[in-house]
């Protein structure tokens, strides 16, 4: 049986004139400068499927095979790269962290 993770969700919101692109940067640069690191196991993006005004669009969990490792990420050169990209990034493609949120395995249940 596989071990549960601990994850890290973060969602974003972007205005609609950017959404290709800010879609296109999150997976195509974003994503693999933090893969880098070498604490992330696995990045799942999901564009939220009950839109409203107070949601915000799209989710990503990050997963990590320990509390440490999550913690270990806001330290390392990997994520500070990343987020120096972002902030240049982000004056061009207009978007936002709406919140962030991690979270450790109470039990699991699947078939």
């Amino acid at each position: 049986m596989a071990k549960s993770r601990v994850i890290n969700i973060v969602a974003t919101e972007c205005i609609p004139a950017d959404e290709a692109k800010f879609n296109k940067w999150y997976n195509e640069v974003h994503i693999p400068m933090l893969m880098k690191f070498k604490g992330i196991k696995k990045v799942t993006r999901y564009k939220v499927t009950d839109e409203s005004q107070d949601k915000p669009k799209f989710l990503a969990i990050y997963e990590y095979d320990s509390k440490a490792d999550m913690a270990a990420i806001n330290t390392s050169p990997e994520f500070k790269a990343a987020i120096d990209e972002m902030n240049e990034t982000i004056k061009s493609c207009k978007f936002s962290i709406t919140w962030a949120m991690g979270g450790e395995p109470i039990k699991t249940w699947g078939k």
